[in-house]
């Protein structure tokens, strides 16, 4: 698999649907760290994700530090609003982890902090918003990662 998309306890389930979506279509692996704002069988889930679902690599992990134990080695960079450079600037490789947070407040501020210099930013060209929506962050990530690895 190509690239690795993490979500840090997603809330909603629509989101975390389309964002699998996205990870087969791209042939890249979920991984999904709990806690979750829904159930994983959660009819949003499923529609959103629509019949792909079953076809998705998808890996659970029970918190946090189940995941980052289990992929201490890994090469990650972690995806903020609080970034200070830009996702153009990561050199994207095979077998990449890409970690997300949730959807109401993005990542644990001890995530920000032990991983300052791998975090980086999707530029906004307003003011007025905040962050973009997860599943679209997710994509733009993604792709612009499977653009320089191919």
């Amino acid at each position: 698999m190509p690239l690795n998309i993490v979500l840090i306890e997603p809330e909603i389930p629509n989101n975390t649907g389309n964002i699998g979506r996205l990870a087969l279509a791209s042939g890249s692996t979920l991984h999904l760290v709990k806690p979750f704002g829904f159930e994983i069988d959660d009819k949003r889930l499923k529609r959103a994700g629509l019949d792909y679902w079953q076809h998705l690599e998808v890996i659970y992990y029970d918190n946090m530090e189940a995941f980052f134990q289990k992929n201490k080695n890994a090469k990650m960079v972690f995806l903020s609003s609080h970034g200070t450079q830009n996702h153009w600037d990561i050199k994207f490789e095979d077998d990449m982890f890409l970690v997300f947070g949730k959807e109401s407040v993005g990542l644990p501020k001890p995530l920000l902090e032990r991983y300052a210099s791998q975090l980086f930013k999707i530029p906004l060209y307003s003011t007025s918003i905040r962050s973009l929506n997860l599943a679209n962050a997710v994509s733009i990530i993604v792709y612009e990662g499977l653009r320089q690895i191919k």
